[in-house]
């Protein structure tokens, strides 16, 4: 276990529940010196390119605030480079994030009843999946849930139009999605129409910020790039430029942390205004 800052941060490895061979994913544990008693924790999932920037820039922030963290590596697990070197499928790793809530759960120092999830575009997605009871059935105890949920980009075309992607049974737990307006996965209101479709159904569950002039993963610390990806632009596939917007990034992570400080009982605001 090494120090780092005014955090204790620790490389685990926790089962998955895939059925019927686990798979082993490696994860960074990090967790403020100063917490005392059960400290509530939050699951961060990288995007499609793997372990980057980002996790660490939310951890430190989340930190901070009396979170712990478990940033996990699902590519490093399947020997997968990352881009679109990834599994088929998203629902392929979603095991991977209830084996991390059970990994959690299951500390003596984290609070299982607040344990919360965020992941930036693929891991996005894995945060919005894992608010829906058929899901969450699937792969957790009755009575247990994620706490909160903060998907970063989370490809928002897909909810309720693909198969697997269904959007509608909810455990319950408060979502909080952030887009950018200038994200061609989507187009720049498909998250705000999505939200506002669930209003209904779901009165005060959902949330959402897009920010204008960000791209896909403008949180990134990386420079620019151009990736061509099947499922962007509305799922006609074609080219997604990546750009850093550090305004925009630094409004994320303050909102994001917010967002868990007042759902986790930290005294934040859980509307994250």
């Amino acid at each position: 276990m090494s120090e780092t800052d005014s955090r204790i941060a620790e490389a685990v490895v926790f089962a998955s529940l895939h059925a019927p061979d686990p798979l082993q994913i490696p994860a960074l544990f990090k967790r403020p010196k100063a917490a005392s008693g059960r400290a509530p924790a939050v699951v961060i999932a990288h995007g499609s390119a793997g372990i980057d920037s980002r996790g660490p820039s939310y951890s430190r922030a989340l930190n901070a605030a009396g979170i712990a963290t478990l940033e996990i590596d699902m590519w490093a697990a399947r020997g997968l480079k990352g881009g679109l070197d990834r599994p088929k499928v998203i629902q392929d790793t979603l095991p991977d994030v209830f084996g991390a809530f059970g990994w959690l759960a299951a500390r003596p120092d984290i609070d299982a009843a607040r344990i919360g999830i965020m992941g930036f575009s693929w891991g996005g997605v894995l945060s919005m999946l894992s608010a829906t009871k058929p899901y969450a059935e699937r792969y957790l105890k009755p009575g247990e849930r994620f706490a909160a949920h903060a998907p970063l980009y989370p490809v928002c075309w897909v909810y309720n139009r693909v198969p697997g992607f269904e959007f509608k049974e909810f455990t319950g737990a408060p979502v909080f999605i952030q887009c950018g307006a200038d994200d061609t996965y989507d187009e720049p209101d498909t998250g705000e129409k999505l939200v506002r479709s669930l209003e209904a159904l779901a009165p005060g569950l959902l949330s959402i910020t897009t920010y204008p002039n960000a791209t896909h993963a403008f949180d990134r610390a990386e420079p620019a790039m151009t990736i061509t990806d099947p499922f962007s632009h509305v799922g006609k596939g074609g080219q997604v430029l990546f750009a850093p917007n550090s305004e925009a990034a630094e409004a994320a992570r303050a909102a994001t942390v917010g967002f868990f400080r007042g759902v986790l009982g930290l005294g934040g605001d859980p509307a994250h205004r």
